[in-house]
């Protein structure tokens, strides 16, 4: 049965300074205490719900039971990063909190565990439940959106994303992949102190503020595609590509020497797939002893894939970030980076100026495994949501 916890807003005072729209705070993964540091911080203003993106060099296990200690009331939802965003830009080894205060949100949250193996007609059942029980409990507000963490090493987040957004309707959804670092070995959820693995958090937000749902990349299709001769789905792992060695046939169509291949190539040379009319990621996340490919989201045999070409990714943010803001700037932005975004601009040296914007437009987050947009895992994008300071 999913963990399910619900909370809502709480009365505020007649002539009350009024509350800022999210508590955002951070503090160092060494620090021995760090979520009664955060308390500190946020106060006494009740929440709705509460988000914690931890360091892989943190004791997650710690983090979120003195989160369930100092927070017993409130819903706390958890995952491990490849890497944070602060109030700084890009950041490493640091617990990252995000709280929405009560008095404008509602929430209501499940812990979906074996993903692997779900059965998908009770998970929708029990969402649209909780969607519609929110909805009719909280008809003041009259903005929504559901946020997703996800275990980004479960190989099941494409079979996840498309399960849960017919069930949410016209609620938008967003999410993540939890990461640990570039190490690939071990990504943590968790709800109320309830640590889990090939699991999922699944939040849903009903706001007094406007929110825009958004999913942002940088990339342009080349003319040169390649199809995928031979795959293991349910591995993501791509065995051949036209007929030919899947790795070293991708070296060649990017130019690149096959013993070469690592993380800075892919990020560099990612590759995308039409659906809908629209191209979306199917980035590469290794080159395996056999010579294949592990890509980071679903695969199988047919597909065409086509390289694509960055943009400058900083006058991209910019931009995007500018589109945003066009009827008025966020008061915070919450979002979901792909880890070979910060990867791309760690080999082009846009570090810096990257994270100048992100801390201009008060974007808060982490780095992921894979983004949820809709019904799609996809990567190499910033998925988020923009909530503005007002209702208009």
């Amino acid at each position: 049965m999913p963990l399910e916890v619900e909370t809502g807003p709480s009365p505020v005072m007649s002539g009350a300074v009024a509350p800022p729209v999210l508590l955002t705070g951070q503090v160092s993964c060494g620090n021995t205490s760090p979520v009664a540091q955060i308390r500190l911080e946020f106060g006494t203003q009740a929440l709705s719900f509460l988000a914690l993106f931890v360091s892989p060099r943190a004791d997650f296990e710690s983090v979120v039971a003195e989160a369930e200690r100092l927070y017993p009331d409130t819903d706390v939802a958890a995952c491990t990063t490849a890497g944070e965003i602060s109030e700084l830009g890009y950041d490493e080894g640091q617990i990252i909190a995000v709280g929405f205060p009560a008095s404008g949100f509602a929430t209501t949250s499940l812990l979906i565990e074996e993903i692997r193996t779900l059965k998908p007609q009770p998970l929708i059942d029990r969402i649209a439940l909780e969607r519609v029980g929110l909805q009719e409990r909280f008809l003041d507000m009259k903005h929504n959106f559901a946020f997703l963490m996800v275990d980004g090493l479960s190989l099941a987040e494409d079979g996840l994303s498309a399960t849960i957004s017919p069930a949410l309707r016209d609620m938008p959804i967003f999410g993540g992949s939890a990461g640990d670092g570039t190490e690939f070995k071990r990504t943590l959820v968790s709800l109320n102190g309830k640590v889990a693995e090939t699991a999922a958090v699944l939040t849903m937000i009903r706001s007094r503020y406007r929110t825009e749902v958004f999913s942002l990349d940088h990339l342009v299709p080349s003319e040169n595609q390649m199809v995928v001769t031979e795959a293991d789905p349910d591995l993501r792992i791509v065995k051949s590509i036209n007929a030919e060695p899947a790795a070293r046939e991708y070296a060649r169509i990017v130019g690149k020497d096959p013993e070469q291949l690592n993380r800075f190539t892919f990020a560099s040379h990612p590759v995308v797939v039409r659906i809908g009319g629209t191209h979306h990621v199917r980035a590469i996340q290794q080159v395996n002893e056999a010579g294949e490919l592990v890509f980071f989201s679903a695969i199988d045999e047919g597909m065409v894939l086509t390289v694509a070409s960055p943009q400058n990714m900083v006058s991209h943010l910019r931009r995007k970030m500018a589109d945003l803001s066009e009827n008025g700037r966020p008061a915070h932005i919450l979002g979901c980076d792909c880890i070979l975004r910060r990867i791309e601009a760690e080999q082009t040296q846009m570090t810096l100026k990257l994270s100048g914007i992100l801390s201009d437009h008060n974007v808060i987050g982490f780095s992921t495994y894979g983004e949820q947009i809709g019904p799609l895992h996809v990567n190499h994008t910033m998925s988020g949501v923009a909530i503005y300071p007002s209702e208009e």
